[in-house]
């Protein structure tokens, strides 16, 4: 009789390892599932699908500072781009100007004032002129904001009888604004001004 009690106890031992092994199994079972769904929805929702010419192109998202020197050197050379990238019509103009102040503070509308003032942009409507400017090179100081840049690029002014290469360095900040439709990286340039402007050759056409 003591036997069977014995072999009873060493049963019961034996099913008690087994529950608690079967307990802690499952409970690693769920732990596991709930990491791996958690970590596959914020994958789902780090994926970002766009709509370009009737095709579904995926992109992945990020935050922002990852992309911050980038964003900051594209939001210069749109600036840029619109504000020096001009044609003989005064629609073209209005436009590519209104866009280019969305992306700077006053000291942008002052050049602009003057130029406008100094007939520069009647020159171009008269003179059947295009401008357009390419960027070189643009420098961004991250490591204390407002942001300090410096912005290289050659202006290339076409008229009927010459094409014109000039040389562009201009220097400003960025400080940080809130993203729209006119300003989508969020950033606003600052003290903006043209430090050199010279001809670097004249071809003849």
């Amino acid at each position: 009789m003591f036997q069977q009690l014995k072999n009873i106890e060493t049963a019961f031992k034996h099913v008690r390892l087994f529950t608690f092994v079967l307990i802690a199994a499952c409970m690693a079972i769920c732990c596991f599932a709930i990491y791996e769904s958690y970590r596959m929805v914020s994958e789902a929702n780090g994926r970002i699908y766009l709509l370009a010419n009737g095709k579904a192109l995926e992109a992945l998202s990020a935050e922002r500072k990852t992309n911050l020197p980038v964003e900051a050197r594209d939001h210069i050379k749109m600036f840029h781009f619109y504000f020096f990238s001009l044609d003989p019509d005064e629609k073209v103009i209005e436009d590519n100007i209104s866009r280019a102040l969305y992306l700077a503070d006053e000291t942008a509308k002052q050049q602009y004032d003057d130029l406008k003032e100094g007939g520069y942009y009647a020159g171009i409507i008269s003179g059947n002129v295009s401008q357009q400017v390419t960027a070189d090179s643009i420098q961004v100081d991250m490591a204390i904001y407002p942001y300090h840049f410096k912005y290289y690029g050659v202006q290339k002014i076409i008229r009927p009888t010459a094409i014109v290469s000039r040389n562009l360095v201009t220097e400003g900040y960025l400080r940080n604004v809130s993203r729209s439709d006119n300003n989508a990286h969020g950033f606003l340039i600052e003290r903006w001004r043209i430090l050199e402007n010279k001809d670097l050759d004249i071809q003849q056409r």
